[in-house]
């Protein structure tokens, strides 16, 4: 009798409980289900595979350079939790103006690529394996379609991005001197003093690799799709402080600063007012170099250059 009740029991309890509830993962919400890590792979391997058919643009992080067995030098970056390669010939990293012209062009783009860590790349895959889950993409065909879509226009219509444009960037790597960022497609190489109104000892004390920063494209050169070369700058699309710190100097004010440059015989300053500054002199014993904390004394302020003038009287710290 008491098996017949516990039997009836249970029944009752199936026809009420719903099936989710009895199989599989038991889950708080009543009717819901979660799936497997194997289900959840092949959800996002769905994704890639839907990504190479319709040519879609993916979005990743460049998170390492490496020598495989076979002697290809690739990019690694991760997508959905898979591993994409990039050999170093699909970046199309541009080497235009990196002073190694001599140099093999392999360790060139190996070179740019390993300071570009870190940065987000766009790229299209080329092929996939399923059995291996090993995916092979290309920078250069992202980079190639984004210019198509972005430079190029209908007959009778304006291109998206064209001179006088104020246009977001990425920042991709960043050197003492110069900013190298990506503009829809576009590599391009920009001066540290066109990044900014003030005067810095090195670029990265202002800009990172991940930045989006605002530029203003000056020029674009395009004789065709693989061959587009432009020119930026981020001062032009920022307001400009100087004249207005320039008021907070006066002349024969005393100032603290911060050397940003040397060169033949003068002295490019940072002062802490925020006001950029030149000495042709300088009253020391032991002459100062970049990076040291010095005193200054201002001469005059030119205004048509906006900067103040001149003498470094004493050092106040060397740089470490």
């Amino acid at each position: 009798m008491a098996e017949a009740r516990k039997e009836a029991t249970t029944l009752a309890l199936e026809k009420e409980v719903p099936r989710a509830a009895l199989d599989g993962v038991l889950t708080i919400e009543v009717d819901s289900r979660v799936e497997s890590l194997e289900e959840q792979e092949d959800a996002r391997w769905h994704q890639l595979l839907n990504a190479h058919r319709t040519r879609k643009i993916l979005t990743g992080e460049l998170g390492g350079v490496e020598k495989l067995e076979s002697g290809w030098v690739v990019a690694i970056t991760y997508y959905n939790g898979f591993r994409i390669i990039i050999p170093m010939s699909e970046m199309m990293i541009n080497l235009n103006g990196d002073g190694r012209e001599n140099s093999d062009t392999l360790n060139r783009q190996t070179r740019i690529a390993n300071n570009m860590l870190g940065c987000e790349i766009d790229f299209m895959i080329k092929d996939l394996d399923t059995e291996t889950k090993s995916v092979v993409a290309s920078r250069k065909d992202a980079m190639l379609k984004k210019r198509q879509t972005f430079y190029y226009a209908e007959e009778g219509e304006k291109p998206m991005l064209y001179p006088g444009r104020m246009v977001q960037a990425r920042v991709i790597a960043v050197a003492a001197k110069a900013v190298r960022l990506e503009v829809f497609g576009v590599e391009v190489s920009v001066r540290a003093r066109d990044m900014a109104w003030e005067w810095m000892v090195d670029a990265s004390e202002k800009f990172q690799i991940g930045d989006l920063v605002l530029v203003t494209v000056n020029e674009i050169r395009q004789k065709s799709v693989e061959d587009i070369s432009i020119s930026v700058d981020a001062k032009s699309a920022t307001a400009n402080t100087n004249k207005d710190n320039l008021k907070k100097c006066h002349k024969q004010g005393k100032y603290a600063g911060t050397i940003t440059d040397v060169y033949k015989g003068t002295y490019f300053i940072r002062l802490d007012i925020g006001v950029n500054a030149v000495a042709h002199s300088c009253n020391m014993p032991s002459l100062p170099g970049k990076r040291d904390k010095i005193g200054f004394v201002a001469t005059r302020i030119n205004d048509n250059y906006e900067v103040a003038e001149g003498i470094i009287t004493r050092l106040i710290k060397r740089a470490q």
